[in-house]
């Protein structure tokens, strides 16, 4: 439910008088970030926006805020205040009657830390506040956004500890019984063991969990108002998920259980009106998981890295697509660059043969062979990212599964954007007539 504060944008809150002078950057790089560096410069600044504010006069946008959005944000911040106080120790290292959310134990703790949960709300209505502006915006230029929804959360989340009955926890402990993962795959030898607490989608009698379900409703309301479509990661999980005990080092441990199912998009949809959904449905995939996906008639993915390590018949190449309702991307974020694929030694070279024969290409701008055959697909929708459109190689890859160090920090340097680049992906759009109408 909750914005993540290092994007607040520190200009916007100086021309609201909220910072003395204008926030300069500490010289941080133009090409990665330093996410140790950014928490701290951005967290310094924002306590020092939020003790500006606190001498204000009372706002009542703020107050407003607040209020609006109680449901989660008591809970969130109340939850952030808490970490700050154990030295960001896992909630179920905290105190037992607090990480069980004692009645007596969490008002002693709302009182006692009222400043900081106060300032954790702060943080909030500026992300809000800043992040609706830029929808509007978006909007009223004809654009959309596309939001990205995992569908597990952390366990060390204000999610979990705030609504525990809502996943498959020790009593005592708090801590999982039952991890979730994928078994293993393209990305994996031994699967991928995430860790994320697994949903209790029924009750010991064979009820639905309301509660979940209520929780999700909720989840899909504020999401909602952030982006106008959603790609839930991992959407296989609603047929069937990989669940892990806790005590297993990796997922190959792990077995497939029934998922919610069709019912739980019906209630959502009957609950929360038209979901807007793309199903990221790569993996394991069966039968039942598509039967789903086009039951709901939702669009999946459809990846052209993965085209070339088979024969003709392979789903990802374009001339097997048998729906326009579907996304292709040259990769996602998962994945390598298209540069850094053709030029892996993992790669065997019967593949990159099949790419250059299928694409008519020498291999020499082999980015924008991907970019062509995802423009010419008959997919309703290309997604090119953006290492692909300016041909960057493996350095500047976004993300490798089953890792949790180095990712996420590459940036794109604003001389990169250029009309150059700018007239060459208009003209290309432009041929294969995805131009907006």
């Amino acid at each position: 439910f909750a914005g993540n504060p290092l994007l607040i944008d520190l200009h916007h809150l100086y021309r609201q008088g909220l910072l003395r002078r204008p926030a300069a950057s500490p010289g941080f790089s133009e090409y990665v970030v330093d996410f140790n560096e950014v928490r701290r410069y951005k967290h310094q600044t924002l306590e020092q926006a939020f003790s500006i504010f606190q001498r204000r006069r009372p706002s009542v946008e703020f107050e407003k805020f607040c209020q609006q959005e109680q449901e989660w944000l008591a809970d969130y911040a109340l939850y952030m205040a808490l970490r700050e106080k154990y030295k960001k120790r896992s909630w179920t290292a905290w105190p037992r009657e607090i990480a069980a959310k004692k009645t007596t134990a969490m008002r002693s703790a709302t009182k006692g830390l009222a400043e900081r949960i106060r300032y954790h709300q702060f943080t909030q209505f500026c992300f809000f506040a800043q992040w609706r502006k830029l929808k509007n915006y978006a909007n009223e230029n004809g654009i959309e956004l596309i939001g990205d929804m995992p569908i597990y959360v952390g366990l060390d989340s204000a999610d979990v500890w705030a609504n525990q009955q809502n996943y498959l926890l020790d009593a005592k402990l708090s801590t999982p019984t039952q991890v979730a993962g994928v078994p293993p795959d393209y990305f994996s030898e031994t699967g991928q063991r995430w860790g994320n607490p697994i949903y209790r989608w029924q009750n010991e009698d064979g009820t639905i969990n309301e509660t979940l379900y209520d929780w999700w409703h909720r989840r899909f309301a504020a999401n909602y108002q952030m982006a106008d479509i959603f790609r839930i990661d991992h959407f296989r999980g609603f047929e069937s998920f990989w669940q892990i005990p806790a005590e297993e080092e990796t997922a190959i441990g792990g077995k497939w259980i029934e998922g919610p199912g069709l019912e739980f998009f019906q209630e959502m949809t009957k609950r929360a009106g038209e979901l807007p959904i793309i199903a990221e449905d790569l993996g394991v995939i069966t039968p039942a998981v598509e039967k789903l996906r086009d039951q709901l008639e939702f669009p999946g993915m459809k990846i052209l890295q993965f085209a070339f390590d088979s024969d003709e018949t392979n789903a990802y190449l374009p001339h097997n697509y048998t729906t326009t309702n579907c996304l292709v991307y040259s990769g996602t974020h998962d994945n390598d660059t298209a540069v850094g694929w053709y030029l892996s030694a993992k790669v065997p070279e019967h593949s990159k043969a099949r790419l250059r024969r299928y694409a008519n290409s020498d291999g020499r701008e082999i980015h924008w062979d991907f970019i062509r055959l995802a423009l010419s697909s008959v997919a309703a929708v290309a997604i090119i990212p953006m290492q692909d459109l300016l041909g960057f190689g493996s350095d500047c890859r976004m993300n490798m599964p089953s890792t949790t160090e180095g990712n996420w920090r590459w940036r794109c340097a604003e001389r990169f954007l250029n009309d150059q680049v700018a007239d060459r992906l208009l003209s290309e759009t432009s041929f294969y007539g995805r131009l907006p109408r």
